[in-house]
């Protein structure tokens, strides 16, 4: 069984295209079943590393990384973020994700946290008008 239906996939990725639509932070999600034997938070910071997400020119990558049948998920922002923002930041898009995993709806709760991402970047990162999509918007399916 798929981790997401096609259609769910359409659903994430072209909630990353409208969110990268209001700001010039790069937004990618990781998706797997089960984050091994690491913790979430160190498992979404591989991912980063391996996706090259510091790579963005204002730093301002973010990741969302989400293991279904662990029923873990991590946001991780990079160092231009991290400097702008305050701790708990990524606390009311966390929240609201788990609303819908809660409920199974891995899609819908990608796709709130893709959404609130892009409002919340947009205030620190607004879109500029020779903004460029510097990394893949498609989600990356991990290994485990």
């Amino acid at each position: 069984m798929a981790l997401l239906s096609t259609e769910d996939q359409e659903k994430v990725v072209h909630a990353i295209s409208l969110a990268e639509n209001v700001t010039s932070g790069e937004i990618r999600v990781v998706v797997e079943n089960s984050v091994g034997q690491e913790d979430v938070l160190g498992k979404a910071a591989n991912y980063f590393d391996e996706l090259e997400m510091h790579t963005t020119a204002l730093r301002n990558g973010v990741l969302i990384y989400l293991a279904i049948a662990d029923h873990q998920f991590a946001i991780i922002g990079d160092v231009g973020i991290d400097r702008k923002v305050g701790k708990d930041f990524w606390e009311s898009t966390k929240n609201e994700m788990l609303s819908f995993f809660k409920m199974g709806d891995y899609a819908g709760g990608l796709v709130a946290g893709i959404k609130n991402a892009g409002i919340q970047l947009r205030q620190y990162f607004p879109r500029e008008e020779d903004d460029v999509n510097e990394l893949p918007n498609d989600i990356y399916f991990g290994k485990h």
